[in-house]
């Protein structure tokens, strides 16, 4: 077993299934000869030629199409958006074809697109280069919404998207590509070469599209997190003494209800934290789905940690992520409720 970052784990991921099946193909801009703007796919131009790696156009809305015909005609695109920013223009493909594609075919059709695009702030990418729009997709029948936080989870959740038959959205939390994150950015950031979760089995395997991972044993509380945020959760409880459980949901969609349902039931209380705005944010749909199904169990409001509602500022890049600090309140604020 190696140590990897996480874009090494990805392009591992997307290394192994093009060996392993010709019909895994990978494309977007500058993925090809210059290995992607992160470098997720460096050197599989010249290992795999450039019918199975290829640069294309400044197009999302092409890429993503051309992936759907291709799906349909039995390959296997993993394709990259080069930030999730920029997967605007090709929403209407997404949402009215990909998603669609087995429901309007009857079955007949499947579309095992991968769409894979960073996500989140952290550096300095201002309005648009920083965005996190899980929540437009989780709203859509039809997808599967995939979300990281290490390298071990992000070569098996990749590996398990590029077989799955339908298409899945692969978010990578950009600030964790090198190293966690616990929101102090003011300190040295551990690699992952120091951390557990950057040792990656050689070779093929899979994690679970579907399944939640409990990241913290506690008792007082639940947080419910994903990407960057389980390590934010991981500083705010540490900080505070707080004797919490994280839930590293891991999938979005489909969603792992039973893990949820079990953690908040045991503790009695919930705090949902991501990044992205908060209202219409996937905390929303968490919190509602905690209060249907532990409204007994509940001792306080289900609290939502999340960014502001305002595209993400440059300048005020700190004030904006939800940090320690922040999250840390409302832990207290949510054990004295």
């Amino acid at each position: 077993m190696s140590r990897k970052t996480m874009i090494e784990a990805i392009r591992d991921a997307m290394d192994i299934m093009m060996e392993r099946d010709d019909n895994v193909v990978v494309f977007g801009e500058d993925v090809g000869f210059f290995g992607g703007v992160f470098r997720c796919t460096q050197g599989l131009q010249a290992k795999y030629g450039k019918t199975r790696c290829f640069d294309a156009p400044i197009s999302e809305a092409g890429i993503v199409g051309a992936a759907i015909g291709m799906a349909a005609y039995g390959l296997r695109p993993c394709v990259e958006i080069q930030f999730a920013d920029y997967v605007y223009p090709a929403y209407d493909q997404i949402v009215s074809e990909a998603a669609r594609l087995r429901y309007r075919s009857n079955g007949d059709f499947t579309c095992p697109v991968v769409m894979r695009m960073p996500v989140g702030g952290g550096i300095f990418g201002g309005q648009t280069h920083s965005q996190s729009p899980e929540a437009l997709f989780t709203h859509v029948s039809g997808l599967k919404v995939v979300v990281p936080s290490n390298p071990h989870d992000a070569k098996g959740l990749l590996i398990a998207a590029i077989e799955d038959p339908d298409p899945v959205i692969f978010l990578e939390p950009k600030r964790l590509y090198n190293g966690p994150f616990d929101g102090h950015y003011d300190r040295p950031v551990t690699p992952w070469s120091k951390h557990e979760l950057g040792e990656v089995p050689d070779g093929h395997y899979t994690v679970p599209l579907g399944k939640a991972i409990k990241r913290r044993e506690g008792s007082q509380l639940t947080i419910l997190a994903y990407g960057t945020m389980v390590y934010v959760a991981q500083a705010a409880a540490e900080e505070q003494s707080i004797d919490a459980e994280i839930i590293d949901l891991r999938t979005l969609l489909p969603l792992d209800l039973e893990t949820i349902i079990e953690s908040v039931s045991k503790t009695g209380r919930c705090v949902v934290v991501h990044e992205a705005t908060l209202t219409s944010g996937f905390g929303a749909e968490l919190a509602a789905l905690v209060q249907e199904h532990c409204f007994y169990k509940l001792e306080a409001p289900v609290a939502r940690v999340t960014g502001w509602d305002t595209p993400y500022p440059h300048a005020q890049e700190w004030d904006y992520f939800p940090g320690p600090v922040r999250l840390g309140r409302a832990l207290v604020e949510t054990l004295e409720g």
